[in-house]
């Protein structure tokens, strides 16, 4: 199904809590423990739903946080959401409070998929980065739960200095687990997530190469989270290949923050993206719909030609577009450059991320 990315998200963000047990090096949300006062309750989460529905039949909506399971409601969420023709998906952290009795009532209540966040291919790598010894074990736990109950299950693995050494040995626990999709993300600093080195540029591209022969090789398939120059390396390598069809660098292809992703914070502010805290407005006082087709802000990061810098000049805007978040958090512009990016369009002699 084609979806016009003007008028609706492919993918639609609540982070229904910013509370959550773990602590994890790169969280966007600065987590902590105890639920905020002013989180959208339960009617103003339904109204949310209702409103969500409108974008069009079979709308994505993820439930996300801090931890979704904290929320007291969350399995009556999760069944109004089906009920109405969402189609619901959940990121809960990787705790001992995924226990079989909650998965089992999540499948119940017609939850469409699971993702979970592996972080290093062993307990001592992935619990360190998560800052919670035993993490690995319940996640693993939790995933092997949710494929017994009927969950599809996707792995959240996160890029930067620290772990990009284990992604091999991540590419095997996400195959032996039988999940269905590898979602790559490459680390935005913001958040906890600021004290934390990104891989360089050309390591970027690299891990993109590798990353495209894997989604080759493997049953699951693989995406990128903000780094969408992976869909550039692959027309590149399919070009190289005399493999890709005429006009693929101007189709338009993928998501980026505003432009067929949205993100709803706990208190109900309409953001481009979690890693791109810009408000559009408030779901409690504006329609999700009119926010996401109407307000400026989403209205200008869905204009490829609106771009500056070398992204604003790349050839591959229109399918790329750069991280619109890692721009934001770099150069507080979110039509800037990113500075992930290592290619530089041919005739191009304008500053460089790196130039400021």
């Amino acid at each position: 199904m084609h979806i016009n990315t003007d008028t609706r998200p492919l993918v639609l963000i609540w982070e229904l809590t910013q509370a959550c047990d773990l602590a994890c090096d790169h969280c966007r949300a600065d987590a902590v423990p105890d639920r905020h006062p002013e989180e959208l309750t339960t009617a103003e989460a339904k109204s949310l739903l209702d409103d969500a529905r409108e974008f069009g039949e079979g709308q994505l909506v993820v439930f996300s946080g801090g931890d979704p399971l904290k929320r007291d409601d969350l399995i009556e969420l999760v069944e109004y959401g089906t009920e109405i023709g969402l189609n619901v998906t959940l990121t809960p952290s990787g705790t001992a409070s995924l226990t079989r009795d909650r998965i089992d009532r999540l499948a119940d209540a017609g939850l469409r998929r699971m993702a979970l966040s592996i972080d290093g291919p062993s307990p001592d790598a992935h619990d360190s980065f998560r800052g919670e010894a035993g993490s690995y074990t319940d996640t693993i736990a939790a995933a092997r739960m949710a494929t017994d109950a009927g969950i599809p299950l996707q792995v959240n693995s996160t890029v930067c200095q620290r772990t990009v050494g284990g992604l091999p040995g991540l590419r095997d626990v996400v195959r032996d687990l039988g999940a269905v999709l590898w979602s790559v993300f490459f680390l935005v600093p913001i958040g906890r997530g600021t004290a934390l080195s990104p891989i360089s540029p050309e390591r970027s591209e690299s891990v993109m190469e590798w990353l495209q022969t894997v989604a080759d090789e493997e049953p699951f398939g693989v995406k990128t989270t903000e780094a969408p120059h992976y869909r550039r390396v692959g027309i590149q390598r399919r070009e190289d290949e005399g493999t890709d069809a005429t006009g693929s660098r101007s189709r338009s292809m993928g998501i980026t923050a505003g432009d067929g992703f949205a993100f709803v914070s706990h208190t109900g502010e309409l953001f481009p993206s979690g890693f791109l805290p810009k408000s559009a407005g408030n779901v409690r006082e504006h329609s999700v719909v009119d926010l996401y087709r109407t307000a400026d802000l989403f209205e200008r990061l869905r204009d490829p030609d609106a771009l500056t810098g070398k992204c604003g000049a790349c050839p591959y805007r229109t399918v790329c577009g750069g991280s619109r978040s890692r721009a934001f958090a770099t150069t507080g512009d979110p039509l800037g450059s990113d500075p992930l990016c290592p290619y530089v369009p041919e005739g191009y002699d304008g500053p460089l991320p790196a130039d400021g």
